[in-house]
């Protein structure tokens, strides 16, 4: 195991919503292996706030205030890093978001795009700017963390739902346009987080019950769950793994 930890020193990973949560958990695990850890975020406030808190723990990150669907702040982010760093080894595409939605054929546009851009064309666009990146590098892997959602449909999360699925596929067509590249694209399918994104869901103890009635574990995950399959993906133990989908869900999809 220390060996397995062990090659990601040294390297430069960006977690894409890496200030709270998931993304997070994520950036706390290679600051842990000595990976040089960029996050990046929205809210300049949770940015200095996971500063401080991995500073208090030993840590230190890079973090940049970037909307990651607006390709121009991506770009800009990403000159910097090249700047200062070199570039990246290691892309985790972490943000996500979802606003409970009616039924998508009565749902407003404007939050239709909101969810969509948030979620896929943020991906897409930071993807598409680390790409060049990797290729001078000789290399990399891109981590996209998609849903269980993506597969089935579920109430008030409907455009949610369409959005990963599409990230799944982003996931399928990068891989194989990248594959000759030595660039490993590959995605994680988390069943619900304990986290402030999911909180609406598991805050309620009645709808906590009965989604956990629909997990053979009995639990929902917790965010160091589905670290492992993220730390999987990005080592060279995946080196001839891509375009694929590591589902970690207590084994909701089995019923």
């Amino acid at each position: 195991m220390d060996a397995f930890l062990e090659e990601f020193k040294g390297k430069n990973v960006l977690v894409t919503g890496g200030s709270r949560g998931l993304g997070k958990e994520i950036s706390e695990w290679f600051l842990k292996c000595g990976s040089s850890v960029i996050i990046c975020g929205r809210k300049q406030d949770n940015l200095q706030k996971a500063i401080d808190e991995f500073k208090e723990k030993g840590y230190e990150v890079s973090a940049y205030q970037v909307h990651i669907a607006r390709s121009e702040q991506v770009k800009g982010m990403f000159e910097s890093i090249k700047d200062q760093s070199g570039g990246i080894d290691i892309l985790i595409n972490n943000v996500g978001m979802n606003i409970l939605t009616p039924s998508v054929s009565s749902v407003d546009e404007a939050l239709w795009d909101k969810i969509i851009e948030t979620n896929l064309k943020g991906t897409f666009i930071v993807s598409k700017e680390a790409i060049p990146i990797m290729k001078e590098r000789g290399g990399g892997k891109i981590v996209n963390i998609s849903s269980i959602a993506a597969r089935r449909p579920a109430p008030g999360m409907g455009v949610y739902c369409i959005a990963k699925a599409g990230i799944e596929m982003l996931t399928k067509v990068l891989a194989f346009e990248l594959a000759k590249e030595k660039i490993n694209v590959n995605a994680v399918a988390p069943a619900m987080i304990r986290t402030r994104f999911s909180m609406p869901f598991w805050s309620d103890e009645g709808m906590l019950k009965e989604i956990e009635s629909t997990i053979p574990m009995g639990r929902i995950a917790e965010p160091g769950d589905v670290v492992g399959a993220v730390l999987f993906l990005s080592s060279s133990l995946a080196d001839f793994i891509t375009g694929e989908v590591i589902t970690v869900d207590g084994g909701s999809m089995l019923k």
